[in-house]
């Protein structure tokens, strides 16, 4: 079987890394690194319709501000909004590559990614918007990957290494005090809204191996992405629409996952392709995430995940037409990061997709994905002596989301 039949694996499976848990979206990935041309550019875009809907949500923590100070605690009894909200928007995960090999073994690889994001925006009119009216993370990632491949037994293994730096912003809106509490406190035309912007960046590198035999078209790789250390996450903390007449900074610190991933594939018959990976993402290292006033290093708020770490299980089959045209179809499953604090259980994703190859210069790739958003409910919990969920609780039904990816491979 010839590598140039290997191309139609990444239009199914990059779709399926779409859904994943955590804040992943399109998480790391260096297959073009392995791509045999000798300059080879690559551009890509998915776009993922995730449809959450939150039901039997209840307002639990419904104590009002202090009176006298105005500070605020519970935020007023928000249970005469909507007990059932769609909580998730539609979103894009564009990504750009280069490789090049630059002398006998060495190849380099240069990409654009955007390996983390978020945006839920449930709105105010659900009783649950003290806890969320929009929340939105971006992320930017720039790497930088090389390798070296020599001869070992009847195949070549491939040392691979690298490094990347990223950018992560974001905010989040919720209901602080509601509108009807502050007209009681003579605080009349505010929303009760509070905004809380951040922005922060780091390093991070990988380092990996890869043993392969083109004539089976048999790839085995490890690959290990190191933490990006957020140590110094700058923002603001707008309290106007609440009880507050000034914009604070704020400070805090994060870091992004380190992850950890297999992958296997193998010819199986001529023309047959079969592949599969398993992936393990430190999500549990973002629990809570406190931020300090700039100027009296004062604790201001938190951005609460409570996540467990992620596992994701993928396998699929690839098969080429003949010269121009292949298919592929996988299946993969992600543990939900979720542990009975917020909507993110296990996920099944059923991908498909076609390889097109007018000339052995230029590829197109088309997939689309479906996935199921598995049940769940999520509440009051203590992880690790933390207590989380106390001021809202909600059910989710098995819900859907659907995914389509695009890219385009040139050769030089």
């Amino acid at each position: 079987m010839k590598t140039t039949a290997l191309g139609l694996i990444a239009a199914s499976a990059f779709v399926g890394g779409a859904q994943a848990g955590g804040l992943e979206r399109g998480g790391y990935n260096i297959d073009l690194l392995f791509d045999p041309g000798q300059y080879v550019f690559e551009s890509g875009v998915t776009y993922v319709a995730p449809d959450r809907t939150l039901k039997n949500v209840r307002d639990t923590d419904t104590t009002n501000p202090n009176p006298t100070t105005g500070a605020p605690n519970g935020g007023g009894n928000l249970n005469a909004r909507s007990n059932s909200v769609d909580e998730t928007e539609s979103y894009f995960v564009p990504r750009l590559g280069f490789k090049a090999n630059l002398n006998e073994g060495v190849a380099c690889m240069a990409d654009y990614s955007q390996p983390w994001g978020a945006h839920t925006k449930p709105g105010t009119d659900w009783a649950g918007a003290n806890q969320n009216v929009e929340t939105k993370v971006n992320s930017h990632n720039y790497a930088l990957t090389c390798s070296y491949k020599f001869d070992v037994g009847p195949g070549q293994l491939r040392i691979i290494g690298g490094g990347f730096y990223q950018e992560v912003d974001g905010f989040k809106e919720r209901i602080v005090v509601a509108p009807a509490v502050l007209s009681a406190l003579g605080l009349t035309g505010r929303t009760g809204i509070g905004r809380l912007d951040l922005e922060g960046d780091g390093y991070g590198w990988r380092i990996g191996a890869a043993y392969e035999i083109p004539e089976y078209a048999l790839r085995a790789s490890l690959v290990y992405n190191s933490q990006v250390k957020l140590d110094d996450i700058t923002g603001t903390l707008d309290l106007r629409q609440v009880t507050s007449t000034t914009v604070e900074n704020v400070y805090g610190s994060a870091a992004m996952p380190d992850s950890l991933e297999m992958k296997l594939q193998s010819g199986i018959a001529p023309d047959w392709l079969a592949f599969g990976s398993v992936k393990w993402t430190d999500w549990s290292q973002l629990q809570r995430i406190r931020f300090y006033n700039s100027t009296t290093n004062a604790e201001r708020t938190s951005l609460d995940l409570a996540y467990r770490d992620g596992w994701t299980v993928s396998g699929g089959i690839g098969h080429k037409l003949n010269d121009q045209w292949s298919v592929a179809g996988s299946v993969t499953w992600d543990r939900g990061t979720s542990q009975g604090f917020g909507a993110q259980s296990d996920t099944w994703i059923f991908g498909t997709g076609v390889s097109y190859t007018p000339t052995e210069n230029v590829e197109f790739r088309l997939a689309g994905a479906v996935s199921l958003l598995t049940s769940g409910s999520s509440g009051a919990v203590t992880i690790d002596g933390e207590s989380y969920g106390s001021d809202v609780s909600y059910d989710f039904g098995t819900d859907l989301a659907a995914a389509v990816s695009t890219s385009l491979k040139v050769r030089f």
